[in-house]
């Protein structure tokens, strides 16, 4: 078996080198692909990374040759296992995400198989036009995955699914052959029919299955309904029956649309031809209509849907709830009244708006009649984006359950006629008495398609088995109601046992035929469909398995440890958007590698501490390996639905390696940055000389690896205790504030310290300051959790006593006063002390902006000269803060014009950009949007950055100057 191995991974490294992708059969790359969305984990042979059709043939032909199956992926978001085997992956999210063609005459678009839907969206709409279908994932999810799922999602009651929109799909058959599935003319179709070769083969047996009016019959009978247009329930040989021949009126024979929803089981597609929609009309509004009960909304569905809705979606009381402790949800929360047991959001369009006040009266008048609904909110422009965005966020929200109790996807797909959905809900809800389970509901009622997910553990004998139980008995019912148990995320490892059950023996078996017919050698990705890996195996984790105690020095308790706080990743894919607002991840944006996600990151976290055998869980490589490129941003704390905190996981690992492997030189000085500058005064002269030397410099950077291109910042003359505080006020004292002096503003921009100070003051404020501590900020980013304990313990202990509500502390740097009421609570030893503290302790912007709400600073305190500013905001104030502190309060003086930029992560974070090894990243990452942006703005417009890695960052990328919004302030005081 050995030998056999490593003859394997020798042939593997052949076929590397015959590449121009790669394939990678290291640990590292089969940990991090053994897992997608769903609850299964298969260690892969390898993992490919194919850049041409030419490296797509010579991996078909090794895999052919070693009888290894190929396991197509793309954003890896899938929730029945699609992406999970124990074959070569092949990953086409990197290198296949190309937009090779508009015809704008057809109204038609042909992509590679890893373009992002809504970036071919934004694509699009220049021209007037969009691909329809959507789903929950649509900022990371790939067309090629919505084709082998055939997706809908939100948009399918206006605009179907993803095999309405097929015109043609370009693959790779089994046999490495290049074949194009289009619509074929009768003619046409007769002379591919009698081809010899594979593809003709495949037209012929077709035609011949599916003529026999036998055949026919027990398609009709035992499919689910074909008014159920969410149904993915194995091979679609009913959608072939209404083409031409079989239909003499109907469209041309096209496979493409049986491939649709194969799951790649059948073909590995290279591109896809897809019919477009007119973007749709412009007005809308929704209406959010609350029930006290699901069974309530289940009997509103029907008649709401006899309006030309474009929305019809449920969120259940589990989901709202789960949305009350995500942070970037809360505010999404605003047209919630009471506390609903389920809310169906409707929404109608139209490109009139006096018809569109007609339909939406319409639609009010209705859920009037049926008296079902306890209140609604009516919800427009941006506030329909945040309630979209609440529901959104529900299939992550559901990993922020707590505990070994998860919300498993099992169920979820089941799609019935809508008339038959509040029946079906209300059978379902009984069956689930049963079991003992309280379930979640969510998504698509107006399809008749629920997500309902139990809650089980499936890390005991006894959650597996409900797993298993529960699934078939819910396949039952929805036979029962002529339903689909697979709607939108098709079958998968967990759902294809039971196709037998849901179409009948004899289609089953026709759909194992059809599978032979495409793949003898069953090489695309074999265990779903036919054939397929038993549902209750091949999990993440063995039931009963013993987990060791892990004793961490950050305190993970509000998650019952580390281990669980990794497995909230429930493997949605969230971090790995390229283009949207946000700032997760960044350093996924820069390379596109998965390990450089957020998930990545996650799932080989629990990979390791629940596999390695190692004493210490922690000393392993390939975890060094993922968790080089984070930069501890915070943007996954709280852009992950699931508040994946990756930052304070690294802080954790890198203390635990650390106990192993030791520290570098390198690290100890940015770690003891603080000390250092303290210790530095006395020399102070000296050290800027040297360091700023043509000399000495390049050979100071050289020997403690810091990148050549990077200019090290001077250090200043302390600012305590030469700061000047005895300025008098032209007003009457407001209140008392102590300012914390951090361990960045005392030494190395003690300008902005003074400009604070002088602001502060001359508004009204009596500013205490108590001598200089560092905040332990530099100890967290690498490793150094006992002196950043020993940080947290100082300060709490020294500002507890004096700091509440009238009388706050106050931070200029965001990485500094963030720690207070984000880290500290972690390290303190006393947590309700310190988050008692933490309540108080505020960002200098958002002291002031809620100063301004208050009426306690207006406009005019300062004049009224023009200016135009720019703002990039700090990584923890978009994470931890908020953003709009900083522009409300640069809107203060009158004719001051401010934009808040979509920068993203500068890609500095402290000292990582300094890193020789980081800095090409750092730099890549700065160029994604924070570069740009600067490059376009004027020079004559002010540039406001309130972090210091930030400013020397945009000083280092683009020779501008940057400037801390307090400074800002401070010089446009009268």
């Amino acid at each position: 078996m050995e030998r056999n191995h490593q003859t394997l991974a020798k042939q593997l490294r052949e076929l590397n080198q015959r590449l121009i992708g790669s394939v990678h059969s290291d640990t590292l790359h089969q940990q991090l692909f053994a897992t997608d969305a769903s609850v299964y984990r298969q260690l892969p042979i390898a993992v490919a990374f194919p850049k041409t059709i030419s490296d797509l043939k010579k991996i078909i032909s090794f895999c052919n040759t070693h009888q290894i199956g190929i396991i197509p992926r793309t954003a890896g978001t899938s929730l029945a296992g699609q992406c999970v085997g124990p074959g070569m992956v092949v990953d086409v999210s990197k290198h296949f995400t190309k937009i090779i063609d508009l015809d704008l005459k057809q109204k038609r678009v042909t992509v590679q198989p890893g373009v992002i839907r809504d970036d071919l969206n934004k694509y699009l709409a220049p021209f007037g036009l969009f691909f329809g279908p959507n789903t929950s994932t649509s900022n990371r999810c790939m067309i090629g995955g919505m084709v082998g799922n055939n997706s809908s999602g939100t948009t399918s009651i206006q605009y179907g699914v993803t095999r309405d929109k097929i015109h043609a799909l370009e693959t790779l058959l089994s046999d490495g052959s290049e074949v194009t599935f289009s619509p074929l003319s009768q003619k046409e179709l007769q002379i591919k029919s009698q081809e010899k070769s594979l593809e003709g083969t495949i037209y012929h047996s077709l035609l011949k299955w599916l003529t026999n009016p036998q055949t026919q019959e027990q398609i009709v009978q035992n499919f689910p309904k074909a008014k159920i247009h969410r149904r993915n329930t194995g091979y679609a040989l009913d959608s072939l029956l209404e083409m031409k021949p079989f239909k003499p009126k109907a469209n041309d024979f096209n496979l493409s649309k049986l491939l649709a929803g194969s799951e790649g089981t059948l073909a590995f597609t290279t591109s896809i031809t897809l019919n477009l929609e007119p973007l749709p009309p412009k007005n809308s509004v929704m209406i959010a209509a609350h029930f006290d009960s699901i069974d309530k909304s289940m009997q509103a569905v029907v008649p709401v849907m006899k309006h030309s809705l474009y929305t019809c979606e449920l969120i259940d009381k589990t989901i709202l709830d789960c949305t009350k402790q995500n942070p970037s949800q809360l505010k999404n929360r605003f047209f919630i009244q009471g506390d609903p047991k389920a809310i169906l959001l409707l929404e109608v369009r139209n490109d009139e708006a006096k018809a569109l006040e007609v339909a939406l009266t319409a639609l009010k008048e209705t859920l009037s009649e049926a008296g079902l609904c306890y209140a609604i909110s009516e919800l427009r422009d941006t506030q329909i984006n945040a309630a979209n965005q609440l529901r959104l966020a529900g299939l992550g929200l559901l990993g922020n359950i707590v505990g070994d109790n998860k919300a498993v996807a099992c169920i979820e797909d089941t799609a019935v006629p809508i008339e038959n959905l509040a029946d079906y809900i209300a059978s379902f809800q009984k069956l689930m008495n049963d079991f003992n389970q309280e379930v979640v509901y969510y998504a698509h009622a107006g399809a008749g398609e629920l997500h309902l997910r139990p809650i089980l553990n499936l890390k005991k004998k006894a959650g597996v088995r409900d797993f298993r139980a529960i699934t078939h008995a819910v396949a039952k019912l929805v036979k029962k109601y002529e339903g689909s148990l697979s709607g939108e995320h098709g079958d998968g490892i967990v759902r294809s046992e039971f196709i037998p059950l849901m179409v009948g023996v004899e289609n089953y078996q026709l759909f194992k035929a059809v599978k032979t017919l495409f793949d003898p050698g069953k090489l695309f990705n074999p265990g779903k469909i036919v054939d397929p890996f038993p549902m209750d195996q091949n999990l993440r984790y063995d039931p009963e398995t013993t987990v060791r105690p892990i004793t961490t020095q950050l305190d993970f308790s509000a998650d019952m440890g580390l281990l669980r706080a990794a497995e909230k990743c429930n493997g949605s894919g969230e971090c790995r958007t390229e283009t949207a607002p946000g700032t997760m991840c960044p350093s996924y944006r820069a390379t596109r590698d998965e390990k450089d996600s957020t998930r990545g990151r996650a799932n080989l976290l629990r990979e390791v501490l629940t596999h390695t055998a190692n004493k210490n869980p922690f000393d392993d490589q390939n975890l060094k390996d993922v968790f080089d490129l984070c930069l501890s941003c915070k943007a996954c704390a709280s852009e992950c639905p699931s508040s994946v905190d990756i930052a304070s996981y690294k802080a954790e690992f890198l203390f635990q390696y650390q106990k192993t492997h030791g520290t570098s030189v390198r690290d100890k000085i940015f770690a003891y940055n603080g000390r250092l500058s303290r210790w530095g005064q006395y020399i102070r002269p000296l050290q800027n000389a040297t360091l700023q030397s043509k000399i000495f410099g390049p050979f100071v950077k050289r020997s403690l690896g810091i990148a050549p291109q990077r200019q090290l910042p001077k250090l200043e003359k302390a600012l305590f205790p030469q700061l000047k505080l005895n300025r008098k006020s032209k007003q009457k004292t407001i209140k008392k504030l102590y300012l914390f002096l951090d361990e960045f503003t005392n030494y190395l921009d003690t300008k902005i310290g003074q400009d604070t100070v002088d602001l502060l003051t001359h508004l009204g404020y009596e500013v205490l300051i108590l001598p200089p501590s560092e905040s332990g900020r530099t100890y967290l980013s690498k490793g150094f959790l006992n002196e950043a304990k020993a940080c947290a313990e100082l300060n709490v202990n020294k500002y507890a006593p004096l700091i509440n509500e009238a009388t706050p502390l106050i931070g200029i740097e965001p990485s500094a006063i963030y720690t207070f009421s984000d880290e500290y609570p972690k390290l303190f030893s006393d947590k309700v002390k310190a988050k008692k503290l933490a309540k108080n302790c505020f960002l200098i912007e958002t002291f002031l902006a809620n100063e301004v709400a208050c009426g306690n600073i207006t406009a005019a305190a300062f004049h009224t000269h023009k200016k135009t500013i720019k703002i990039h905001a700090h990584c923890y104030q978009k994470a931890l803060g908020n953003t709009a502190d900083t522009f409300h309060i640069l809107n203060l003086p009158k004719n001051y014009t401010v934009r808040l930029l979509n920068t993203g992560c500068c890609g500095m974070a402290g000292s990582f950009g300094y890193e020789k090894e980081h800095y090409d990243l750092s730099i890549k990452i700065g160029e994604d949007r924070l570069f740009p942006a600067i490059r376009k703005s004027n020079t004559s417009e002010i540039i406001a950055a309130n972090g210091t890695s930030c400013r020397h960052q945009i000083a280092d990328g683009t020779d501008r100057e940057s400037y801390h919004p307090v400074s800002i302030l401070k010089e446009a005081l009268l």
